[in-house]
């Protein structure tokens, strides 16, 4: 017991030591922010450790952004982002552009004959497609595949992806502090003269993708229909990758469309941390970035989800392994109770000696893992507050259902102990620090931060919240969300195979 007492006391010593080259103060010297004329927020932050330097865009747009009929469009465009510009990614821009408007113009007819709801024509919409997929073939001659990437991979790109959830979407790699300027004219250009070529083809790339992460996973199909369960009015309940049937149907045209609402300067933060100098940077961050055109930022304003006010379920009948799953509403990240939910999270989740560990897995053996998160499916809206559990064999879901609801109800009614607030007001510090150990985690919470409160000091003052959370705060809170009433339950039940017929047969 004593070890362990001298183990916590000197993390404590390491972390103040680390807390003290890592705190705000340090980082404000390091730190300069310009928000363009065009309404661009930029980042510098100086961090000359090595010879390299990572950036971050962040685009205050995602999938609840997607127009009605046309879900999957934010993260469509993500993919045609890397897809080239007018000058990159092309042979003739000017013959490419003609046979693009051909495609567009194909594929509306061909359109408009498959969604007739009656007298379609089919020898009709075979000669259609025929001329769509000709008109794709003619403007396919002038591509160069790939050429964005590997234009950076030539110049010794690091780490280069994109990703799009529910609330926003990012753009990030590494690259040579010497490679500066090459970055800012690359990472502009996407975003001045973006191309929709190879659209279709990358369309099908992402059809494939729902097919095999969603239609074909049990525990996508479970995700996709708890959400749509938990939300019956807020466009949380439409998945990021699209429906198949929007999947099947929107067109080039409609991602330009959601391209120029959404990707204006308003709506962008871009950061840099690495090698690199404010002084030297930001000139050319201006040059390049500043010359996309500013607009009025979107309305943005969404369907706000009704109370509930009866339990919800989704039961899956899978051959696959079991998995219990639940949601609280809980209200967005602005909540002056932010921090509280955070706390809860790590006291249920963090690590072996967490709350849900401990009862399912170690002490009742009935489960392989068990946490409690917040988050889920965004936190930029009020979202859920999620619990799961995946049974050992021979336990069911209710138990899951059961164990979980008495670590619930233990939170309710017990205050939890001095040492359990300690340590989460610990582990909260600590995971700043992890936060901020590299470059590209560094530029993601600043970009993150600097959109969502327009502070990037917010990243800091989020331990200062957590360390104000009381015993009675959880409690509180605790009371407040986890409610029946308020529950919605996913589950996968492992199917029994099918009995075997007379004669061997299935």
């Amino acid at each position: 017991m004593k070890k362990h007492v001298v183990a916590f006391f000197a993390s404590i010593v390491i972390l103040n030591v680390f807390m003290c080259a890592q705190d705000l103060a340090s980082f404000e010297k390091r730190i300069t922010v310009k928000k363009l004329e065009n309404g661009l927020t930029a980042i510098i932050c100086e961090r000359p450790e090595a010879p390299v330097f990572s950036f971050f865009t962040h685009v205050d747009a995602g999938s609840v952004q997607d127009p009605m009929g046309k879900t999957g469009l934010a993260h469509m465009f993500e993919h045609m982002a890397f897809k080239g510009t007018d000058k990159i990614g092309t042979k003739d821009y000017a013959q490419e552009k003609l046979g693009l408007e051909k495609v567009e113009q194909a594929y509306a007819a061909y359109l408009r004959e498959r969604d007739k709801p009656i007298a379609r024509d089919e020898q009709k919409l075979k000669q259609l497609e025929k001329a769509w997929q000709d008109a794709i073939a003619d403007a396919q001659k002038y591509v160069k595949p790939n050429e964005f990437s590997q234009i950076l991979d030539s110049n010794g790109v690091e780490g280069m992806n994109a990703s799009t959830n529910e609330d926003e979407t990012s753009y990030y790699y590494s690259l040579p502090s010497n490679r500066l300027e090459l970055w800012a004219y690359m990472e502009s250009e996407r975003f001045l003269h973006p191309v929709m070529r190879e659209f279709y083809k990358e369309r099908n790339v992402v059809i494939e993708e729902r097919r095999m992460r969603t239609d074909s996973n049990p525990i996508g199909r479970l995700l996709e229909q708890f959400v749509t369960a938990a939300y019956s009015a807020h466009p949380y309940h439409r998945p990021t990758i699209g429906w198949i049937s929007d999947l099947n149907s929107f067109s080039a045209t409609d991602a330009q469309s959601f391209f120029h609402q959404y990707y204006i300067p308003s709506n962008m933060v871009v950061t840099v941390v690495g090698d690199v100098k404010a002084s030297e940077a930001m000139p050319i961050i201006e040059k390049y970035f500043g010359s996309i055109p500013s607009q009025e930022r979107p309305d943005e304003r969404t369907t706000t989800e009704p109370p509930q006010n009866s339990e919800r379920r989704v039961l899956l009948q899978e051959m696959s392994q079991p998995i219990y799953l639940e949601g609280y509403h809980r209200p967005d990240y602005r909540s002056k109770d932010d921090a509280v939910y955070d706390a809860i999270s790590d006291l249920l989740s963090s690590g072996r000696t967490s709350r849900l560990y401990r009862a399912l897995v170690r002490d009742k053996k009935i489960a392989s893992d068990s946490a409690g998160f917040t988050g889920m499916p965004g936190n930029k809206y009020p979202h859920l507050f999620a619990f799961y559990a995946i049974p050992l064999p021979g336990h069911k879901p209710e138990e899951m259902a059961e164990a979980i609801h008495v670590e619930i109800e233990r939170m309710k009614n017990e205050d939890i102990s001095d040492d359990e607030l300690k340590m989460i007001k610990t582990r909260s510090k600590a995971n700043l620090i992890r936060s901020l150990d590299s470059n590209p985690g560094l530029a993601l919470q600043l970009a993150i931060y600097q959109s969502r409160y327009d502070d990037w000091r917010e990243l800091f003052y989020t331990v200062d919240r957590i360390d104000k959370v009381t015993k009675a705060d959880i409690r509180r809170i605790a009371g407040q969300t986890f409610t029946a009433t308020n529950r919605t339950v996913g589950i996968i039940e492992t199917a029994k195979p099918a009995a075997s017929q007379p004669g061997g047969e299935q």
